[in-house]
């Protein structure tokens, strides 16, 4: 395996359009990055270029200890694993994971151990003697894993391999993939829109928009600490929750969110302003606070409660969704399946603001 340094990377395509703005990225050897974002921030272009599929305008590509720019696909020692799956039709499943091996003329015996292993290890033993058109979607995406195993590389590419999917077929086929990296050890580039599946793949993850990572570091850091609104927005199902409003002193001691609740003023105490905050006091800021922090009285410590007019009900089964509003932003909260609640109604909710994170409203930056 390998690790992967990309530096300065630009992407300017013929017609002007620039995709990736200046891209640097660095991992260990066996790290899962995944690269996160929405429709057209760049993702897929980073990984084309680290593939070799795509060239870049400016930056370097280092793979292990070699830098890679002008090495063809065939000669970087990778493998990838396309959404769309890229089997040949005509062959069964053990000739298309055969294939990569017959093109580098390995021995006939050593092709069937190899095929056994990687089969083995997916599971799809079985469905050795099949043709593509015979197997399942899910079936399909696994002997794409398994033609990019048999080559043994120094590192995956992944791109949206799960996205042609069904909800169960995508839990699946996930863990699988977790399960092979944590055999393996591999190192791997991951490109997906999902940030769910970035949540529980990835070691580290770059969160990119419009060809600028945003935020480049572990799933909890990101989750628990974002850099900016859009990463915070961005991350987390339900996303996070949005309030503008002032800062004020707590008695010369702590700091207060002055939230707005039915025409009154609903002070939100910060037990743990960040030190920069007391420079934003009677100020505007805004306010992120997790769904799953606004919740039943009884479920956590609390700092605030508010009784709240329900707008919308969300069951979900392990919890409820309970929507409302409060500076006349909509909240969504996270309440035990069994609470009485009901649209229309009121209830209760109690807001635990030991994980509010503060963002400057003009730079969308979070204030440290």
């Amino acid at each position: 395996m390998a690790s992967l340094t990309l530096t300065g990377i630009r992407k300017t395509f013929p017609n002007g359009t620039e995709v990736l703005k200046g891209i640097d990225i660095a991992i260990d050897d066996g790290t899962f990055l995944i690269l996160v974002g929405g429709s057209g921030c760049g993702k897929s272009t980073l990984l084309n270029i680290v593939a070799g599929l795509e060239t870049l305008t400016s930056g370097e590509v280092k793979i292990g200890d070699r830098v890679v720019n002008a090495l063809p696909p065939k000669d970087r020692d990778i493998a990838m694993v396309f959404q769309s799956y890229a089997l040949y039709p005509s062959m069964s499943v053990r000739e298309n994971i055969a294939f990569g091996l017959s093109i580098r003329k390995v021995p006939k015996s050593e092709q069937d151990k190899t095929i056994a292993r990687v089969a083995d290890m997916l599971q799809i033993g079985h469905l050795l003697d099949r043709k593509p058109r015979q197997l399942s979607g899910g079936q399909r995406q696994r002997v794409a894993m398994a033609r990019a195993l048999a080559r043994q590389p120094s590192m995956f590419l992944f791109d949206e391999p799960l996205s042609n999917l069904d909800a169960k077929l995508r839990v699946e086929v996930r863990s699988e993939i977790k399960l092979m990296h944590h055999r393996l050890g591999a190192t791997i580039v991951y490109v997906t829109h999902d940030q769910i599946e970035a949540m529980t793949l990835g070691d580290r993850i770059a969160v990119m928009k419009d060809g600028i990572v945003q935020q480049f570091g572990s799933p909890q850091e990101i989750y628990d600490s974002p850099a900016n609104l859009f990463v915070a927005g961005f991350i987390g199902s339900p996303s996070m929750n949005f309030l503008k409003g002032k800062l004020a002193s707590l008695n010369g001691r702590g700091l207060v969110f002055e939230a707005e609740h039915r025409g009154k003023k609903t002070p939100l105490p910060l037990k743990n302003a960040p030190t920069g905050a007391r420079g934003w006091i009677g100020r505007e800021v805004v306010l992120g606070l997790r769904p799953e922090r606004i919740a039943n009285e009884d479920s956590h410590s609390y700092d605030a409660v508010i009784d709240c007019h329900i707008d919308l009900v969300e069951p979900t089964g392990p919890d409820t969704h309970v929507f409302t509003q409060l500076n006349g932003a909509k909240v969504c909260g996270r309440v035990h399946p069994r609470t009485p609640c009901r649209e229309g109604g009121s209830m209760p909710l109690a807001f635990d603001l030991s994980q509010a994170v503060l963002f400057d409203p003009a730079s969308e930056s979070r204030i440290a």
